[in-house]
């Protein structure tokens, strides 16, 4: 559901949530960036919440979440900007501030992870077209 919720948001709110985001944080071509992201998004949450290409739909989510982890927790982990992405303005930076700021981007990365790992599960639609096809 989170990464449904937050790609339709780069649609909905451009400003804050998609192109202007990542102008922000100094991605290069954000025009482009915001959308395509949150395209993808969209594109892997819907059918991991069918639980349809439950693991395809999680190797993208989980890319998408290591990248994030990588471009905007980083910097406030060392307080400057980390190749072309900027550290956003906090009162603190270091491990407990970068700790503190990537506990949801964490808990996504790990159940992206998981999906991968284990698979839509007995319920999903996956099992169900595994199960009926054999």
């Amino acid at each position: 559901m989170c990464f449904l919720a937050e790609g339709i948001q780069k649609f909905l709110y451009p400003a804050a949530r998609g192109c202007g985001r990542f102008e922000g944080m100094g991605f290069p071509a954000p025009e482009f960036f915001g959308p395509f992201v949150g395209g993808l998004e969209i594109i892997a949450g819907l059918p991991i919440l069918a639980g349809l290409a439950t693991r395809l739909g999680a190797f993208i989510t989980f890319s998408i979440m290591l990248i994030a982890i990588i471009v905007t927790k980083i910097p406030i982990l060392f307080g400057e900007a980390f190749g072309p992405f900027q550290v956003r303005e906090l009162s603190t930076y270091g491990f407990w501030a970068m700790a503190h700021e990537m506990r949801t981007d964490f808990a996504m990365f790990l159940g992206s992870l998981f999906l991968i790992i284990k698979g839509g599960g007995r319920w999903s639609l996956d099992s169900a077209w595994f199960s009926y096809n054999k």
